[in-house]
């Protein structure tokens, strides 16, 4: 995977900065996002490079197309091709229904699911002339539960996965595979002190007795971005220690 550059949105801390980390391990160029941890990005991306990788950060919200078409073009303009696109950044706001308003389901369908459209759609021409190309979306349980007062993340993860088969038959053909992971229940650290209690109550439900960890979400990202993951596609893959779904 050496020379290889890749996007990662959401990659300040928890599971994007795992899979940023592991990617420049084996090799990758990365490029970091975030909307507004940019001190944690750009923490990430010096650890990155004590790796060897080259690392660099690009702030913005990916809620708006032109900023994820500025993501884009900066990582071409540094590297000259975007190879891997991680769709990780994701909102999950609380919100009884009857008193959800448009803005906020406008927000998180812009950032959930237009954000992972509009990068795919500025990466896919730079990952055709290579014939080669890895597009890893994220889903996580909301894609399979419908959460109370999340119906718009729920909608949000939902569409996510129509988009990766949509995605994966159109541009099989080119190189191009598109997966999308469902993490379980995983340790992570969240300014939502609701959503820390949940994942944390889910623990009980797990068949292996604990949360899963960042890295093991990394470890499924790197075979699906690699040459050894080359006949996934259009798939989801649940990694979830068993969680019942």
């Amino acid at each position: 995977m050496k020379g290889r550059t890749a996007i990662i949105t959401g990659s300040g801390r928890n599971i994007g900065k795992a899979i940023a980390l592991k990617l420049a391990k084996n090799g990758v160029n990365i490029v970091i996002n975030g909307s507004t941890n940019k001190k944690d990005c750009i923490n990430v991306a010096e650890e990155a490079q004590s790796f060897g990788a080259q690392a660099i950060v690009k702030m913005g919200d990916i809620g708006l197309r032109e900023t994820s078409a500025a993501l884009v073009n900066t990582a071409i303009r540094n590297f000259g091709s975007v190879d891997i696109l991680i769709n990780n950044a994701a909102i999950r706001p609380s919100s009884p229904f009857l008193q959800m308003t448009h803005d906020d389901w406008s927000r998180v369908l812009a950032v959930n699911l237009g954000g992972s459209f509009w990068l795919a759609q500025a990466c896919i021409p730079s990952m055709q002339r290579k014939n080669w190309g890895r597009i890893i979306n994220f889903a996580g349980m909301n894609a399979i539960h419908g959460y109370k007062g999340r119906a718009h993340v729920s909608v949000s993860k939902h569409g996510c996965w129509g988009l990766t088969k949509a995605l994966a038959k159109e541009f099989g053909p080119d190189g191009i595979t598109t997966n999308i992971i469902s993490p379980g229940p995983i340790e992570t650290f969240h300014d939502d002190e609701e959503m820390t209690h949940h994942i944390n109550s889910m623990k009980e439900r797990i068949p292996l007795g604990r949360l899963g960890t960042p890295d093991e979400i990394a470890a499924a990202v790197l075979l699906l971005a690699s040459d050894e993951g080359a006949f996934i596609n259009g798939e989801m893959i649940k990694v979830n220690g068993g969680t019942e779904t």
